[in-house]
């Protein structure tokens, strides 16, 4: 006689699949949609619910957490204004390639369309803002279509996937089957590279003369970083990382040219615009990094390694692409290349540029400077900490100046630029990374877009280390405004409109403190890092018109860089 299946409603097929998916920590808010998988959840022992203070914090942990980890992110919202919330997290999750799965509730199905209460289309909003969207309208679809979501999430370049759930697929009743077996049709990541493609990049690198490795977050995605290495250290060739790909090698070797682009180094910049091999890993040729797309890098051979097709000459038309995964690619590259070619006179001159025009700022003035606090957090960390900057100048020093060592170290909003991001994916990272300090940097005016998440810090006892960089404007759109628009700060001045930081922290139990003395910043980074039972927050009022130098302007090329000299008006350099 043959053995029937138990039954299983919609919320207990949700968790069951969450379970194989291997999910540990779920970011979620309830709401009336989504309260029979709520109800659910209070029995689930295999995984931890974190209760965000808004939807929009749930998808920023989700992605601190798949950042850090490499694993999928997941949120689960309820409908209407819950799942709209979602949409700028999910938008910053898909301009930054991070595995991230949204279950949104949704009304009834036969009140779909109906304009019912709390409806909301989340699977048109977001159509154009995820890998893929579902919604789930027969209960039989349910597993597959979670199977679905999870493998997009994670698999060929990753990304935001909604998953879009009625109530009443919530509530219906069938005889549970987990899917092992997953194949979509038209989906097939290319994962190894043309293998004449690959021998004739060999070539190509082993002739260069002035080769640079220019390195985008695909290679800290595909967990490439230790073939980067080899491939750098074994050949000499000089690295400049995007601000994604920012501790894939480490900032500290001689190699390294540290971070390309509008506020990248002036040798990094120099370097690519005199290269004559230029091979990009896992990087999308971003405006920020190229500037003017018609001056960049033109007496270049390029070379482009990725894995999306999609990616490949959308910016930049190169000379060779390889389509496929960082990692394995760099392997095959490796077994390839045999001859060692020397690149001293090319490290030289990079050396000379790296000594005419050195990252630098004014000390010994009595005046702080962000610089000077990212410097010493990077000292006192030693470059191991996982690093999650908001969005703004403080931002651009961090990547400056903040020495990274380790690939998923270095958690930021790139492609969307989301203030307010910071705080919330500094949480999320904390439930993936037990092993290392968690330090959220924040601008004062981004700080405030989520402060609402101090109350999910305190109230899991996270040991995170939250540093705001107060200089009372929105530093970013003031030096632009001073630079380019007559110095007409209009709205950006925060000075008289600024909470006590101090005190709202103190208010909710968060040890709390703040400088604006040089030298007292070591001893509050000692009190900050030795407290590992909760969180802390120290502000450090910074010199209010500082302005992120080096800079190249938009539209111009990223050989035409603004330099800022200590003792001398900022200069523009050919």
């Amino acid at each position: 006689m043959k053995k029937t299946k138990k039954k299983l409603n919609g919320a207990q097929i949700f968790f069951e699949c969450l379970k194989r998916e291997n999910v540990e920590v779920i970011f979620g808010y309830p709401g009336g949609s989504t309260l029979k998988i709520y109800e659910e959840l209070y029995d689930v022992d295999f995984l931890t619910h974190i209760l965000p203070r808004h939807e929009q914090g749930a998808t920023h942990m989700a992605e601190g957490y798949a950042k850090a980890t490499g694993k999928v992110g997941v949120v689960l919202v309820t409908s209407g204004p819950g799942a709209t919330n979602t949409v700028t997290g999910i938008a910053n999750a898909y301009l930054d390639s991070s595995p991230i799965v949204v279950f949104t509730g949704q009304v009834p199905t036969h009140l779909i369309g109906n304009d019912a209460f709390q409806e909301a289309d989340i699977v048109g909003i977001t159509r154009p803002i995820t890998k893929h969207n579902f919604q789930v309208r027969d209960i039989h679809d349910l597993a597959m279509t979670i199977r679905k979501a999870f493998y997009l999430a994670r698999t060929g370049r990753p990304g935001p996937v909604l998953v879009d759930l009625p109530k009443d697929m919530i509530h219906s009743e069938i005889e549970f089957e987990f899917p092992e077996k997953i194949e979509l049709r038209g989906y097939k990541p290319t994962y190894t590279g043309h293998h004449n493609q690959i021998k004739k990049a060999a070539s190509i690198i082993q002739k260069a003369k002035r080769p640079v490795l220019y390195v985008g977050g695909g290679v800290i995605m595909s967990n490439g970083s230790d073939e980067l290495r080899t491939l750098a250290k074994e050949y000499n060739l000089p690295v400049t990382m995007t601000l994604q790909g920012l501790g894939a090698f480490p900032a500290d070797d001689k190699l390294s040219l540290g971070m390309l682009g509008m506020h990248g180094t002036y040798y990094a910049n120099q370097a690519v615009m005199n290269s004559d091999v230029l091979i990009s890993l896992g990087a999308r040729f971003d405006d920020r990094v190229t500037g003017k797309v018609d001056t960049f890098a033109t007496d270049a051979y390029k070379i482009h390694v990725d894995i999306d097709p999609a990616s490949i000459d959308k910016n930049v038309l190169v000379d060779l692409p390889i389509v496929g995964d960082v990692r394995i690619i760099l392997t095959e590259l490796l077994n390839e290349l045999k001859e060692k070619r020397d690149t001293k006179d090319w490290l030289d001159q990079i050396n000379k540029w790296k000594q005419t025009y050195p990252l630098q700022y004014e000390k010994g003035d009595g005046i702080l400077r962000t610089a000077c606090v990212i410097e010493r957090i990077s000292e006192k960390t030693k470059g191991h900490a996982v690093v999650i900057s908001d969005v703004g100048q403080h931002q651009m020093w961090c990547a400056q100046y903040y020495k990274f060592k380790n690939p998923r170290s270095h958690i930021t909003s790139g492609g969307l630029g989301t203030m307010g991001f910071s705080l919330p994916a500094a949480i999320g990272a904390s439930f993936g990374v037990k092993d290392r300090p968690i330090v959220s940097i924040c601008g004062d005016g981004g700080f405030q877009m989520n402060i609402q998440e101090l109350i999910t810090a305190v109230a899991h006892k996270i040991p995170l280390k939250i540093f705001i960089i107060n200089n009372s404007y929105l530093g970013m759109v003031r030096q632009w405004q001073e630079l380019f628009h007559q110095g007409k700060y209009s709205f950006t001045d925060l000075d008289s409109d600024n909470p006590n930081f101090v005190k709202l922290a103190q208010a909710l139990g968060i040890p709390a403190y703040s400088t604006d003395n040089p030298d007292e910043v070591d001893d509050l980074l000692d009190s900050a890092f030795a407290i590992n039972d909760k969180p802390v927050l120290i502000e450090f009022k910074v010199e209010k018109e500082e302005n992120v130098f080096p800079m190249v302007p938009s539209g111009a090329s990223i050989s035409d860089m603004i330099i800022n000299k200590p003792k001398s008006k900022a200069l523009k350099v050919a």
